[in-house]
């Protein structure tokens, strides 16, 4: 971590020099120009070094840093599979979300710049300084296991970090794809320093879908894809992955096996993508996957009746253990994408949809209490749910104790 932070320093140093030295001579018409050049190449090389450099392993965990403590109650390992949103700028020890944490053990909170049930802004995030202090005192009412504290910070239209509070303004997946792998490390590279300085240590992304239906409502139209060509999607996805992980910040695919090619948004109802879909849209999963890229992968609500006639890939072990697990190999934690958006909510009842999702391979169950209402209830309605479940037999505690062991050794990572 130490060298690639004086490998970066370094590259910077370098760019400053030769401005200095071409600002002295700037009489001469065409010096300039030349060394300014010269010298962003320079930088450019350096960073992707350091980039190739850091996908080889993940930063090992700090020696002083403990590993998270095991538990062997079940109710705090299914506290562990819940992460949730609520409403506040600060997390006194009173508040609500404060006892939330510690009374259920929950995994995670996932932190919104705007709250839709009351469509107004605010709901977390309110300036650098505000958000800093809030993920500091959030991650105090942990028991054994750290807290996940996640965003969604892609850049362009999906960020909940605006640049008109105060935040740096990152370019949006589509347009770094059209300016190319060094931008994006640039940019990366600066939205992963913000994120450690801010104390997050999960950022939801890199949007891999490949952009197959470029009008595409919850992709293509608002820029959150990189491109139409897969290849392209996995190197500036690495680029994402590589400043992440150089700053020990968790990222996470999505939306598995791949959102590109729908035609409606699964914030509003369900996607049916069997007549869209395009195998092309599973090659970044496959690639990265082999790569040992992939920290956690985030499912997507959408439903292709030729692999599952019922069910969406967040409910279905068709496509998450079949697919995900089998075919390419992957062992890590998998993400639902919220519980809470129109595909699940308008089709799948809150208690069926749990057990399913579950039972189809997911291990953390994201409620983000940002969609139609706002309920405080939900996670506790949700552990309820889960440890009766397990008590009738229709969820097998093998699967919580595999769910549960996939999150601790996740969260080593942070």
């Amino acid at each position: 971590m130490r060298f690639k932070k004086i490998v970066i320093k370094t590259a910077r140093e370098t760019r400053k020099y030769f401005f200095r030295l071409a600002r002295k001579y700037y009489k001469r018409r065409y010096l300039w120009p030349a060394i300014k050049i010269f010298a962003v190449s320079i930088f450019l090389a350096i960073v992707a070094m350091e980039y190739f450099d850091s996908l080889k392993i993940l930063p090992p965990v700090p020696e002083s840093a403990p590993a998270p403590a095991v538990t062997e109650n079940f109710d705090d390992k299914i506290g562990q599979m819940l992460m949730v949103g609520f409403r506040g700028t600060e997390a006194l020890p009173d508040s609500y979300i404060a006892e939330t944490v510690k009374n259920i053990n929950l995994g995670g909170v996932i932190l919104f710049d705007y709250d839709n049930p009351s469509k107004s802004a605010g709901r977390n995030i309110a300036s650098p300084e505000q958000t800093k202090q809030l993920v500091a005192d959030l991650k105090k009412y942990a028991g054994g296991a750290p807290l996940l504290v996640a965003v969604d910070a892609e850049g362009g239209r999906v960020n909940r970090l605006k640049p008109e509070l105060g935040f740096i303004n990152v370019p949006s997946a589509k347009d770094l794809g059209n300016a190319g792998v060094g931008a994006a490390l640039e940019s990366y590279w600066n939205l992963a320093t913000q994120l450690s300085n801010l104390g997050f240590n999960i950022n939801f992304g890199p949007v891999v879908d490949v952009n197959v239906n470029a009008k595409n409502p919850a992709i293509g139209a608002l820029g959150r894809s990189y491109s139409a060509a897969p290849e392209k999607v996995i190197a500036l996805a690495r680029s994402f992955i590589a400043a992440h992980r150089s700053f020990n910040i968790i990222t996470g695919l999505k939306h598995f096996p791949g959102h590109g090619s729908s035609e409606s948004d699964s914030h509003l109802g369900l996607p049916d993508v069997t007549d869209t879909y395009d195998k092309k849209e599973l090659l970044p999963y496959e690639r990265l996957i082999k790569e040992s890229a992939a920290d956690s992968i985030m499912t997507a609500h959408i439903i292709d009746r030729d692999i599952d006639p019922d069910y969406p890939a967040t409910l279905s072990p068709k496509f998450i253990q079949n697919i995900l697990r089998d075919e390419l190999g992957f062992d890590g934690v998998v993400f639902s994408d919220d519980m809470q958006m129109g595909a699940i909510v308008d089709n799948y009842g809150f208690e069926d949809a749990i057990i399913r999702a579950i039972n189809a391979g997911c291990d953390i169950l994201i409620f983000s209490n940002n969609g139609t209402n706002y309920d405080e209830t939900v996670p506790y309605r949700a552990r309820d749910i889960i440890l009766k479940a397990v008590s009738d037999g229709r969820i097998a505690k093998d699967r919580i104790n595999q769910a549960y062991g996939r999150i601790m050794e996740l969260k080593e990572k942070i």
